[in-house]
């Protein structure tokens, strides 16, 4: 364990922050890459892996229901130095997450064959498609176990281990998936199921691995058989933290398939201008994501530390870390958005749509990277509803007037990245509003320890 409640504040999060940023950076080169060898496959085998990635966004949005409670509940017992506790929720969480794994394996599986049929537009692209998910649908069940274990770490105050592990995992992935798809060498030559396959070992291995971090009997938290007894009130402690949170996540993919489904009758041309304007933004928010992450645990073991001082310092320590490095991001993409869409693409009508998007969207870079981090703030603090209001908010005002503007005469695409801008930020102004609410309700004038549940007997026995 990493006590995050003395020292720099600065110092943790910057330190915590380049351990999840290098993995980010990685997982995104991973994705280029297999889509490098599997486009040259076909058209067939690229619709087949993007058909699972759709998948692989639902397993995303669980992992960050299972994860976000994990860390926040196991930061708290941290801060409060109470380590029965905080190994009672971690072997409850891989208990959790096993239980939860074991349903999407057995569902997803199932429905595999008419997932294809439904969603292919080829007989070539569903029995692709039925290939690679044959392998890459046991490696997402196996995701639930290491995102848990990664969660309890960073709980911890320790993100080294899974930083390693998962850079480790990505690396494998990079390098097996051409051999086992083209059939290099002593292996076999699989096709499109060759990249699943090398996912799934990589996965395997990463299991493995961060599993040995829980054997060791002087670890913080291992792995303890008698805490295996399925706790369901433990259980909803996790999720009533977790589920705003994958909730959020999956607000947003409704908002995209709003967006696509109005940028269609523009044609194609609009429609890649935007995926790649969409990709060029995301990329540009790693660092503000790996800080989320960050002060999630860092402000957690201080609120249970009973620090309030330092969970606001740890919040305007990121805020102002955020805001800064995200303006030096949005001057830049500003002034070098038809440079960046010119990498990507030659065709210039898509060029245009990539530069108009880019040069209003940043806009939002600031007010987006402040209420990413206040989001993580209200993770800390054990209560994810109002992020996911002010959420819930944002797309109602992003997406419904959208709608019913796309119908109008004279309709242009910038009218949807203006409604966009300006409700980032009204739910920047609510989320920092809601916050300061939320400090003072929690911490200000607060003295007594925060109160935990009744586990004393579970944990002991008694």
């Amino acid at each position: 364990m990493q006590d995050l409640t003395t020292g720099s504040l600065t110092g943790h999060l910057l330190k915590t922050t380049s351990f999840m940023l290098v993995s980010m950076i990685f997982q995104t080169l991973y994705i280029l890459i297999d889509l490098f060898w599997v486009g040259r496959l076909g058209t067939d085998a690229i619709a087949a892996v993007g058909l699972a990635g759709n998948i692989s966004f639902i397993v995303i949005a669980i992992t960050q229901v299972l994860g976000v409670g994990s860390t926040t509940l196991i930061s708290h017992a941290s801060g409060r130095k109470d380590q029965d506790r905080a190994m009672f929720l971690f072997n409850q969480s891989q208990v959790l997450a096993m239980m939860v794994a074991v349903i999407f394996l057995a569902v997803a599986m199932a429905l595999r064959h008419q997932y294809a049929a439904e969603q292919s537009a080829t007989e070539g692209m569903r029995v692709a498609t039925e290939q690679y998910l044959l392998w890459f649908l046991p490696a997402m069940a196996l995701q639930f176990a290491m995102v848990a274990m990664g969660a309890a770490l960073r709980g911890t105050g320790n993100f080294k281990p899974g930083m390693i592990v998962q850079t480790a995992t990505v690396v494998i992935n990079m390098v097996t998936a051409p051999f086992l798809i083209f059939g290099w060498g002593p292996f076999p030559e699989m096709g499109v199921s060759g990249a699943a396959v090398a996912t799934l070992l990589s996965i395997v291995v990463g299991v493995v691995w961060i599993s040995f971090y829980f054997i060791d009997l002087k670890a913080y938290l291992r792995f303890h058989f008698a805490h295996w007894s399925p706790q369901p009130r433990v259980w909803w402690e996790m999720l009533k933290i977790g589920l705003p949170a994958g909730a959020e996540f999956a607000l947003m993919g409704v908002y995209m398939g709003v967006v696509y489904a109005i940028t269609k009758p523009f044609g194609a041309a609009a429609q890649g201008g935007f995926t790649i304007g969409l990709r060029v933004v995301q990329s540009a928010f790693l660092p503000v994501v790996a800080l989320g992450f960050a002060v999630a645990p860092v402000a957690g073991q201080n609120f249970a530390a009973r620090k309030p001082d330092r969970v606001r310092a740890a919040f305007t320590a990121a805020a102002g870390m955020s805001a800064a490095a995200m303006l030096v991001v949005a001057v830049g993409m500003f002034f070098g958005a038809e440079a960046l869409m010119r990498i990507f693409t030659k065709d210039p009508e898509a060029i245009a749509v990539g530069v108009e998007y880019l040069r209003i969207v940043v806009v939002t870079f600031v007010p987006s990277g402040i209420t990413f981090v206040s989001s993580s703030m209200f993770q800390a603090l054990g209560n994810t509803i109002p992020p996911l209001a002010t959420s819930t908010l944002r797309i109602l005002i992003a997406a419904v007037p959208a709608v019913f503007l796309a119908r109008a005469a004279g309709f242009h695409l910038t009218w949807i990245w203006y409604l966009g801008a300006i409700a980032t930020l009204l739910q920047m102004t609510l989320n920092l509003f809601l916050l300061q609410r939320e400090f003072r309700l929690k911490m200000d004038g607060a003295h007594s320890p925060i109160p935990q549940p009744a586990t004393v007997g579970i944990i002991t026995g008694e």
